[in-house]
């Protein structure tokens, strides 16, 4: 079987779900019979009437000599095939969530509720079109119900390579990775510093969204002289390195807006056994982080995290046990790359 992954493409911009699509890849290559590539079509939502485009664009793609499709985000998921599936990371949510709250860069666009209306036709003639349609968490899955009335099932994404996730030292840092950009907000975390009591250093490594939102963090680094409790390791990093900061971290923090998943960094730190601070508000995390029992759950302000932040480094031992509670939570999930892939071509 010949099966053609399909995701879109912001140049230089790489999070989780570039590597969740290329651990896909390997994965269904390393299944018997069957021969996976990478489709990664290029995607810009500024200026907002190129979307319009790329609607078009990515409708007119036709696929030869593939068996099987497997969309994972708009635009891409759009290219119609017979025989195609979504594992549905999420949906342009300039065009549903964003918008209907305001927040959406089209909502002042003289052409953006033609846009919107576009971009939603655009979905729901491909959801029709799909054999399933998997969604990657509840929040996913609601956000499709509410907006298009389509139904969908979940299918959790695995940790792309648990191995490494092993635990260790609960050190003397907390731990913040993945993209680093404003609707990660690790902003907060620093500014949190300031008011944090205890003798303890808080690491943000991750590729940045935007070189501006970099200059900020250093700004307050800066401004707040904490150049010798907050470390800033802006760019790529090996898997090997990620994984040593998470293994060796008193605990791990992930502030993300309404995340669509539960979100990598929250997976390689439970694996780990390091709990997880976040916010009342950044969404699908909130299935594995349990306020008081695998992490803490606080307002999205720095007093707030900052006291959190406190709690832990003064009392180890409920840092160590509520890590522990939430590697065993991971593992209730029984995720894996066998099943998944065992949904997604048996359907």
């Amino acid at each position: 079987m010949r099966v053609l992954v399909v995701n879109n493409a912001a140049p230089f911009i790489r999070g989780g779900a570039e590597e969740f699509a290329e651990q896909l890849v390997l994965r269904l290559n390393a299944t018997m019979g069957v021969e996976a590539e990478l489709l990664r079509i290029p995607f810009r939502w500024e200026p907002a009437d190129c979307i319009l485009e790329q609607i078009l664009l990515n409708r007119n793609l036709r696929l030869d000599q593939v068996d099987r499709v497997i969309g994972l985000k708009f635009p891409a998921y759009l290219i119609p095939h017979p025989s195609k599936t979504l594992w549905l990371l999420h949906q342009f949510r300039q065009a549903y969530d964003l918008y209907e709250s305001g927040t959406s860069h089209l909502c002042n666009h003289e052409s953006g509720e033609r846009i919107v209306r576009l971009v939603r036709n655009a979905d729901e003639l491909c959801f029709r079109e799909c054999r399933a349609i998997y969604t990657n968490s509840p929040v996913t899955k609601a956000r499709l119900r509410k907006f298009n009335g389509f139904d969908a099932t979940v299918l959790y994404p695995p940790l792309l390579d648990g191995e490494r996730f092993i635990g260790g030292e609960y050190g003397s840092y907390f731990f913040a990775g993945g993209r680093v950009g404003p609707g990660k907000r690790q902003h907060l975390l620093v500014e949190a510093m300031r008011h944090v009591k205890s003798t303890v250093k808080l690491v943000v490594a991750g590729p940045l969204d935007h070189e501006d939102y970099g200059f900020r963090l250093r700004e307050l680094v800066a401004q707040h002289d904490l150049a010798d409790r907050v470390e800033l390791r802006f760019g790529f990093h090996s898997r090997h390195e990620i994984a040593k900061l998470v293994n060796g971290a008193l605990a791990c923090a992930y502030l993300p807006v309404d995340e669509d998943s539960l979100g990598y960094v929250t997976m390689e730190a439970f694996s780990a056994g390091k709990s997880v601070i976040t916010t009342y508000d950044s969404g699908g995390v909130l299935e594995l982080v349990r306020h008081g029992e695998t992490g803490f759950v606080t307002r999205a302000d720095p007093r707030s995290l900052a006291e959190q932040l406190d709690r832990l480094v003064g009392n180890q031992t409920t840092a160590i046990a509520m890590g522990h509670e939430a590697k065993l939570l991971l593992d209730s999930k029984a995720l894996s790359w066998e099943r998944s892939i065992a949904r997604l071509l048996n359907v």
